[in-house]
């Protein structure tokens, strides 16, 4: 009877060894934000120049969208509301490095709470309360290499194997300063570089756009080894791979401007699971959508705070029409600031409160030697519209464009009678947008840090003013509106 018993038992350890553990449900995430790259500075959105073989693969096998918007053209504002869902005077880290207050949650820590391992590697550029969202932060430079890729697949390779995982991995490219030299294909400063209207066409502008150009092109091939290594790990499969931006390019006329040079951002998801390859959707989309369509995948409820709304169903069906408006602001980085904007499929309507200022971008930008080229070029009278708006002032206190006719948004049509009829109505909807998300105006902006013309240091650097439209936890209220 016993040795009856030994072979049943071992008969039955043997069948239940043939039946599998139940397969991931969730998909693991990976969330690629670049720092400081135009949507337009990918091969797979239409520059024939730069050498982005990965990301243009990421996008032919999965989803690429056309009409996602950032809600600012500045690191850490924007990063800050996509970890939140929020618009950034609702986080109450509305300018360049203020850190987000503790009391807000964050869609990482929402996903470590459900049984994500969660990771961050790069530029932590949010503040300390963000700790709490990951398991682990590897934020050494050093360790993180030049570009701040290094860990990348390091951290693939040493997650724990039985949980689903986050990662959120913020390259230090393509910010300026420019690295000496870089992995991946090399550009040449003649051949290999499309000029943006926005900037000269001379040899220092095409060095400059050479350097930009090699640290896109590093992301990218950091990129194919991480794809490399979801293969040879056997999981590609139910992995979504997401890669977008944070900003415009670090170039006069891109970066902290409210156009589509600055707040349009690339965004390709490829999740071979749960997305068919080779679909592009020109859906609009804002980047307070991110976090509740990522915790939707998740099978998370977001919290309660969240602004946006999750566009999972766009995954599935990429023409499905999603937003009638986007909203973007642009406060203090370097520089004072006030403007905000609204954008249709159609038209795009800005206004300013600080006419006086010009707006040639954050110190990085302004005095950059693509900067310098347009400076010479204004002396000798020699810039388009486009080049010269840059360096405008005064600023016009409204602006109007025609998206399809003038799609580089360069002739303000604010006074064309044509328009009346969108105008006041995009004038009616953004008021009432920030009158719903308390978007307040404060009576002292955080003053400039840097000379504007100069770049040298003013004396109220490091002497910060009262934060625009800054949330208290007292203003802890989910204002969604119909937007």
């Amino acid at each position: 009877m016993k040795r009856l018993f030994q072979h049943l038992l071992i008969a039955c350890l043997a069948a239940f060894s043939f039946i599998k553990a139940p397969a991931q449900s969730t998909p693991n995430i990976i969330f690629i934000i670049g720092d400081d790259i135009s949507w337009d500075d990918i091969g797979a959105y239409g520059n024939t120049k730069v050498k982005t073989p990965n990301l243009d693969k990421l996008a032919r096998n999965g989803l690429k969208f056309t009409n996602m918007y950032l809600t600012a053209s500045s690191c850490s504002p924007s990063r800050t509301s996509i970890l939140t869902g929020r618009y950034p005077h609702n986080t109450g880290a509305a300018e360049l490095h203020s850190p987000l207050p503790a009391h807000l949650k964050f869609f990482p820590e929402q996903l470590k709470q459900k049984g994500y391992f969660s990771a961050l590697a790069g530029k932590w550029h949010e503040g300390p309360a963000t700790e709490r969202a990951y398991d682990t932060l590897l934020v050494d430079k050093k360790a993180n290499g030049e570009g701040g890729e290094l860990q990348w697949v390091n951290l693939l390779k040493t997650r724990p194997k039985n949980k689903p995982f986050f990662f959120w991995l913020a390259p230090y490219d393509a910010h300026r300063p420019w690295s000496a030299k870089t992995e991946g294909p090399q550009h040449d400063p003649v051949g290999d570089i499309m000029v943006p209207p926005t900037l000269v066409d001379t040899k220092e502008t095409r060095e400059d756009l050479r350097s930009y150009y090699n640290e896109i092109a590093r992301l990218d091939h950091y990129v194919g080894d991480l794809e490399k290594e979801l293969e040879r790990q056997g999981i590609a499969e139910n992995t979504l791979i997401i890669f977008t931006a944070d900003n415009g390019r670090p170039f006069p006329g891109s970066k902290t401007r409210l156009y589509d040079a600055g707040v349009k951002t690339p965004f390709i998801a490829k999740w071979p699971k749960g997305i068919k390859a080779g679909q592009v959707s020109e859906s609009l989309v804002s980047a307070i959508d991110i976090a509740p369509t990522l915790l939707e995948l998740a099978g998370v409820t977001p919290a309660e705070t969240v602004q946006g709304k999750s566009f999972a169903s766009i995954l599935k069906t990429p023409e499905r029409a999603f937003r009638k408006y986007v909203f973007a602001e642009h406060n203090w980085h370097d520089y004072a600031a006030y403007e905000r904007s609204v954008r249709t499929n159609d038209f795009l309507y800005v206004i300013n409160k600080r006419t006086e200022f010009d707006n040639g971008g954050p110190i990085d930008a302004n005095q950059s030697a693509s900067a310098k080229a347009l400076k010479s070029a204004k002396a000798n009278g020699k810039l388009t519209l486009l080049q010269n708006d840059a360096l405008l002032t005064p600023r016009p206190a409204e602006e109007f464009f025609d998206n399809f006719k003038d799609p580089l948004q360069s002739r303000n049509e604010i006074k064309n009678k044509t328009f009346a009829t969108p105008i006041a109505e995009l004038r009616k909807v953004l008021k009432q947008w920030q009158d719903e998300t308390g978007d307040t105006e404060p009576a002292n902006l955080t003053p400039d840090w840097y000379d504007r013309e100069t770049g040298e240091p003013t004396a109220a650097k490091d002497k910060r003013g009262e934060m625009p439209g800054a949330a208290k936890k007292a203003d802890y209220i989910n204002a969604k509106g119909p937007f």
